[in-house]
């Protein structure tokens, strides 16, 4: 449509009673039909299509979803979130101040996308559905409230109890869960999340713009103030509010522009479930006895409330097959959880004494309590010999073992937790009863099988294991697989194409043939402490490897966007030495990195003409170049948290410890020789 057509359109729809029904393009159902004609019909009389260099994505907003804030509202924000996703919690006080802020003139809708690897998600989106279902979308927004203030405690039960501290009709709440009545209707949500490019939560569409993650509200303030001028110019050009986010969306994107044209994806790997690995259960903890027709070998972390919620369910399966199962426990401390070591270390203190398993049920039931002090205070109630538990965690006595643990998970490709291996098969996260006890049974039946044949039940689990396999097993996902209930965990030998940097800050030999590209972000804790094993692996691999910064701001990081670009100026006027002592400096001070402060360590650094530095933040001059690296990752399909690695071209994630690098380098090394 030309330019300058929008009037002409205005009239030609007014005059026709035109009711245009492509706001949508699932249309599936009768509910969705009938809300998407109540759409088309406030579009009409009114051309969508604004020549404003605007890309904005028709994301339909009809009868049955949730809504919040007046129908005519200027401003229409469609958010795609997961009631067990943290960031989506995080973001809510945002939303909550932009409808203040904003009264009248804005109107939030809400679309579920429950991620795959979320377990209590999608029964938590059912739950918010059907209190919609009974009481509209007042009680829709009372429900989410609760889900997001209670974001720990979403288990059917306590769906339950919500319902009825809301005073929703109970036994029309659980019929609606247990038939699922309402799945159908998220699935949808699901399936155009994707299509417009919402794959990750929470997602926002301010009048079709879209905007990703837990963005600070200046982030929304700066697009809505935009949205508000652009609807002032339609309404005083004869667009009544009511038709403002139709007409702005109708002629909008209808799929992400990486998915146009959609190709068919290759099936992803995913772990064999039939595989069985190699997992020796040496001196660690251990109940249950040790002829068992069944090991189960737990890979665990003590900080982890995945970890913690699961062991309800290993107690359900020890009462449920008695002598049969043994239960190994192999420590799995992640490294961004910064008691999980200690607590680790602690435990293993504890079992010199006999007393792992009482040592255990302390820790879980105060997990978020396992500061030293804590941990020495547990020493005491446990009756264990304290002077020694101090002089256990003082001299990391058992760190060597627990380190040993980590790298067998590592080497098994189970680096999250928890992490099962029932007779050696994988089984993970926190699944249900039901999981564990479909593989159980099938190992039962499998060690009575070679009992009856000869094999005497204390070499069982040897014989099982011997040629069990000690790296990762995949095989090709199915094209119309289901959904795992937990995801799988990143294919470490898939090589990211990653498209370099114009420029960008380097250490160590520039002509390595092992590059390492590290995203990450001067705000993130986890980012800091990963620094100390980045430096460790340049002292040890010396002229072997590079490493290449890339900025990877996270949007809930306010400071972090401004401190990647004052990085960026610094390294424009002095190159990578000048970058790596204003680098260093940010980490030092990562509490302080106000624009205040960004000039003051631009200084002490020297050389830095700071006229032009200060006109570089305040142009945002930089800004581009930052995005580029965060772009170059998504181009490459990866998904990433900070700190991130790729490791030529293979990724590992986190602030993992040495070992973790030093088996990622080695193999790269082999491999470039």
């Amino acid at each position: 449509m030309s330019k300058g057509s929008a009037l002409v359109s205005i009239l030609f729809a007014f005059f026709c009673g035109l009711v245009i029904g492509n706001i949508t393009t699932t249309g599936k159902g009768g509910q969705e039909a009938t809300a998407e004609k109540v759409e088309g019909a406030a579009a009409a009389g009114a051309d969508a299509k604004q020549d404003d260099g605007i890309e904005r994505y028709q994301v339909p907003v009809t009868a049955a979803q949730p809504v919040k804030g007046p129908a005519d509202a200027l401003v229409t924000i469609v958010a795609v979130s997961d009631f067990q996703c943290p960031f989506c919690s995080r973001v809510e006080p945002t939303i909550t101040q932009l409808m203040q802020d904003y009264k009248g003139k804005l109107r939030v809708v809400w679309r579920n996308n429950p991620l795959p690897f979320h377990q209590n998600a999608m029964p938590a989106a059912e739950a918010s559905m059907e209190a919609m279902a009974q009481g509209g979308s007042d009680k829709f927004w009372q429900m989410h409230d609760k889900l997001f203030a209670n974001q720990q405690a979403i288990e059917r039960t306590n769906l339950e109890t919500y319902a009825t501290e809301l005073g929703l009709d109970l036994t029309k709440f659980k019929a609606a869960l247990d038939s699922h009545a309402h799945q159908a209707k998220i699935q949808a949500d699901q399936a155009l999340a994707t299509r417009i490019g919402a794959r990750g939560t929470p997602a926002f569409f301010i009048n079709g713009r879209f905007l990703s993650g837990a963005q600070p509200v200046e982030r929304f303030k700066e697009v809505i103030d935009d949205e508000l001028k652009r609807a002032d110019k339609l309404t005083k050009s004869g667009v009544s509010k009511a038709q403002i986010y139709a007409t702005l969306t109708k002629n909008g994107l209808t799929a992400a522009k990486a998915e146009a044209p959609a190709k068919p994806e290759a099936p992803r790997r995913q772990p064999d479930p039939k595989a069985v690995y190699k997992v020796p259960v040496g001196t660690s903890p251990a109940k249950g006895p040790a002829d068992a027709l069944v090991t189960i070998v737990e890979f665990s972390d003590f900080q982890c409330p995945f970890c913690s919620r699961v062991e309800a369910t290993v107690k359900q399966v020890v009462d449920t097959y008695g002598k049969d199962v043994r239960v190994v426990f192999k420590q799995n401390p992640l490294p961004f959880h910064q008691n999980a070591g200690p607590a680790a270390e602690f435990s293993m203190a504890a079992n010199d004494e006999g007393k792992f398993w009482q040592a255990h049920e302390k820790l879980f039931a105060n997990q978020q309590a396992l500061e030293r002090a804590n941990l020495e205070t547990y020493a005491k109630d446990l009756g264990l010999n304290v002077a020694k538990v101090k002089a256990a965690l003082d001299s990391n006595k058992h760190k060597v073992q627990v380190d040993a643990d980590q790298a067998l998970a590592r080497g098994l490709g189970a680096a999250g937790t928890p992490s099962f291996f029932i007779n050696g098969r994988s089984l993970r996260g926190a699944q249900p009863f039901e999981a564990f006890k479909a593989v159980i049974d099938e190992e039962l039946a499998k060690a009575k099988q070679l009992v009856a044949a000869g094999t005497p039940k204390g070499q069982l689990y040897a014989k099982i294991i011997e040629n069990g396999a000690s790296e990762p097993k995949f095989i090709d996902a199915p094209n119309a697989a289901a959904p795992a209930a937990a995801p799988a965990e990143p294919d470490a030998d898939k090589v990211y194409q990653i498209a370099p940097a114009a420029k960008a800050p380097v250490k160590g030999n520039p002509n390595a043939k092992v590059v390492i590209q590290q995203f990450s972000d001067f705000q993130c804790p986890f980012c800091s402490r990963v620094e100390p094993t980045v430096k460790q692996i340049i002292d040890t691999y010396g002229a072997k490897v590079k490493v290449i910064w890339r900025n990877y701001p996270l949007p809930f990081h306010q400071n972090a966007m401004p401190a990647a670009e004052a990085s960026i100026e610094v390294f424009e006027q002095g190159g990578s030495e000048k970058f790596w002592r204003f680098h260093e400096k940010l980490f030092a001070n990562q509490q302080a990195l106000t624009r205040a402060d960004l000039e003051k360590y631009a200084e002490e650094v020297g050389g830095i003409n700071m006229a032009k530095f200060k006109a570089a933040l305040d142009s945002n001059k930089n800004k581009a170049a930052a995005q580029a690296d965060i772009n170059a990752v998504e181009k490459s399909g990866a998904r990433i948290g900070t700190p991130s690695f790729f490791i030529n071209g293979k990724l590992l994630q986190g602030a993992q410890p040495f070992e973790a690098f030093k088996a990622a380098i080695d193999k790269a090394v082999a491999e470039a020789k």
